[in-house]
């Protein structure tokens, strides 16, 4: 879905409840400098970007200034892009099948077990009624 949104530049939107996803934002915001806001959903308007709230506790999410939204390994990849560097060739790359199929499947895993990984917290687990499912 496209939404009209008024932001100039694009937005990653992410769980600033966990500190797996934080620690993630904050260092690729230090080392790699995505151009790009980035935003907790728990302090962003989702309404104004067009963004459902399971949707938002289920993945990390880049919306671009037109409104489109990409998801999971897809969001990571449009921030890898438009970073300064090779970084974009591996974003780029991560949008190609078939390493699209695998980057996929890697960040469900990571999902699914951020409270288990460096920085994570019990905060940090997927809603289990969400966890590994694919948000409607």
């Amino acid at each position: 879905m496209q939404r009209q949104t008024k932001q100039r530049r694009p937005v990653l939107v992410y769980d600033g409840d966990c500190s797996f996803c934080t620690s993630s934002v904050r260092f690729m915001e230090r080392r790699l400098r995505p151009r790009c806001e980035a935003s907790p959903w728990q302090f962003t308007d989702l309404a104004r970007l067009g963004i459902a709230r399971q949707r938002a506790e289920h993945e990390v999410l880049w919306v671009t200034p037109t409104g489109s939204v990409h998801g999971g390994a897809q969001a990571v990849a449009k921030l890898l892009m438009s970073t300064p560097g090779g970084w974009p060739v591996v974003g780029a790359l991560l949008t190609l099948p078939p390493v699209r199929w695998f980057a996929h499947a890697a960040y469900r895993i990571i999902a699914r077990n951020r409270q288990r990984l460096p920085g994570g917290t019990a905060a940090c687990a997927l809603p289990s009624s969400r966890s590994g499912r694919k948000p409607s």
